[in-house]
């Protein structure tokens, strides 16, 4: 390096210096001026009697700019949107690290969030509670009691009540509402949710002098509005729970009526009869039409709506070994097909549509359970290899990636969508299942025997069973409640001259409502078999754990 070069070092090296020290200079008096301002708080403070400790407690901390966040700070709207990635325990912890941190993790914009998170007052705003944090502990509190109660069998039971000189022949319900049809031509309605709901008949338009010629019901639907019946000389009747006992459309087939199916968000009704299948649906103004009709080439087995399509319907047929995909804008499209291998059981959800085929011919490869893509149009798995023909699948009401389904083999399994493997095989009925559905922890059968059993499958465990004479041919829960229906293979009233509960119970189909909310019940008691005298309620009422009916005599 030359002497220029050398001198020009120098100097730039003498520039940087003095600059650095006149940034130490300018920082130093700025610590002093911060000094001075403290100082005349802390002076401000003790002339008012007030500490520091005060001024943080009497300040509006929900209001601080700046939140200390290991060495940095950050703004507290940053923060917040830091700390909603962590959960109920999470937050719990970060609550306990510093008093700034405590008042970030009980914000209610967390909390309000982790109650939508995790189902709780799924339709309530952020402004409809002043502290979500104490909503959010009271919400997880009734849970644990609901599943405790569920795994105990703690609650009440209701019997609701028959039809005299009647055979049950089809039983539905949506959301604690029940719709029953008789041999009678009798469709009654209950709503279990209030348990003091004396069930009305809903009336058809048959004339007055067809009195108990009136033909048999053959299926029943029931959603948060409607009610509808079909009868098997081809009629069906739709009901507005809303408006009265009379209904508000009647559809006439020229044969019986197949299969019948309601959605469960709208309006929508499908039926099928002959080889024809009907979408009726109600316009702008309220007047039902019929929205699309198509053509399949063999009777139809099972009838299913595709839930969440939008302006357009979309259902799932079966007839035979065929599977219809049918929407109503276009022609009915041919979703799976292979010769000899009949349906035995359908379910859809928004995407997927799962059903049982059962496999004949020389190369048997065992009873499979299908499942494929609706908007794909094609398989995405081949559950299962069974001896006995799956009977139910529940694909709708099951948690992400399961799927429950039952079996002549007396078996109830659990398949991984992800694996296209079972993940869990229990041993249920004697003489094979006929309903079956599952949440995020339980599972509830039905068989052919007429048991009802509940099972937590985290644990492999059966909590309890109910055993009735008629086989399960309904059965749904939710959270806090429990709707079983036996149904007789045979429509025939024996003994009508001396009906009574003896007699209902033994040959005409019974219908049960299990509440798990016991502090929830219209009449409160300690003791649910104490609530009140079976003559004065519609049914029979006795705690879960008696095994024995409250009877007057």
């Amino acid at each position: 390096m030359d002497d220029h070069s050398l001198e020009e070092f120098r100097r730039r090296w003498q520039e940087e210096l003095a600059q650095a020290q006149r940034e130490r200079e300018r920082e130093g008096e700025r610590e002093r001026g911060r000094e001075r301002g403290r100082e005349g708080e802390r002076k401000g403070g003790r002339e008012n009697g007030l500490t520091q400790a005060h001024f943080f407690f009497f300040s509006p901390q929900n209001e601080m700019d700046d939140v200390p966040f290991f060495d940095i700070q950050l703004p507290y709207e940053l923060a917040i949107n830091i700390f909603q990635y962590l959960d109920r325990k999470e937050l719990g912890r970060c609550a306990q690290v510093s008093k700034t941190w405590k008042v970030i993790a009980e914000d209610e914009v967390l909390w309000y969030r982790l109650c939508q998170q995790e189902g709780h007052l799924p339709e309530s705003s952020i402004s409809d509670y002043s502290c979500w944090k104490l909503i959010f502990q009271e919400c997880r509190a009734k849970e644990h009691m609901l599943r405790t109660n569920w795994k105990t069998r703690k609650g009440a039971v209701s019997q609701l009540e028959h039809v005299p000189d009647a055979v049950l022949c089809d039983v539905h319900s949506h959301d604690g509402v029940v719709i029953a049809g008789y041999t009678s031509g009798d469709v009654r309605v209950w709503d279990t949710r209030t348990w003091d709901y004396v069930a009305p008949f809903l009336e058809s338009e048959y004339e007055e002098d067809e009195s108990g010629m009136q033909p048999y019901v053959s299926f029943v639907r029931v959603n948060s509005a409607l009610a509808v019946a079909a009868y098997e000389d081809g009629f069906l009747n739709i009901w507005d729970l809303r408006t009265g006992k009379y209904p508000i459309h009647r559809f006439e087939h020229d044969a019986r009526i197949q299969a019948l199916a309601l959605s469960r968000e709208d309006a929508t009704v499908a039926t099928a009869s002959a080889f024809d299948v009907v979408m009726l649906y109600p316009n702008e103004e309220g007047y039902w039409h019929i929205a699309a009709e198509f053509e399949v080439q063999k009777l139809v087995d099972y009838l299913e709506i595709v839930p969440d399509t939008g302006r357009y319907p979309v259902a799932i047929a079966t007839a035979g070994d065929l599977v219809y995909l049918l929407k109503a804008e276009d022609s009915a499209r041919t979703l799976h097909y292979v010769y000899g291998q009949p349906v035995t059981c359908l379910d859809v959800s928004a995407n997927q549509v799962a059903f049982g085929v059962k496999s004949l011919g020389w190369v048997y490869e065992g009873n499979k359970v299908l499942v494929y893509s609706l908007e794909a149009e094609r398989c995405l798995s081949k559950l299962g290899s069974a001896l006995g023909d799956f009977t139910c699948v529940n694909l709708r009401d099951s948690p992400p990636n399961l799927m429950v389904s039952g079996n002549m083999d007396r078996r109830v399994r659990i398949h991984d969508l992800r694996t296209d493997k079972i993940a869990l095989s229990l041993s249920a009925h004697q003489l094979g299942v006929s309903a079956v559905q599952m949440d995020d922890w339980k599972i509830v059968s039905g068989g052919e025997e007429g048991l009802v059993s509940v099972w937590d499958y985290r644990m492999n465990q059966k909590l309890w069973e109910v055993h009735s004479r008629h086989p399960v041919r309904h059965v749904c829960f939710n959270s806090h409640s429990l709707i079983t229906a036996n149904v007789p293979y045979e429509k025939v009233v024996r003994n009508s001259d001396l009906d009574s509960f003896a007699t209902h119970r033994r040959h005409r189909g019974l219908i049960h409502a299990y509440e798990f909310a016991v502090d929830q019940l219209a009449f409160q008691s300690p003791l649910p078999v104490c609530r009140s005298p079976c003559d004065t309620m519609a049914g029979y009422n006795y705690d879960l754990a008696l095994s024995f009916p409250c009877d007057s005599s």
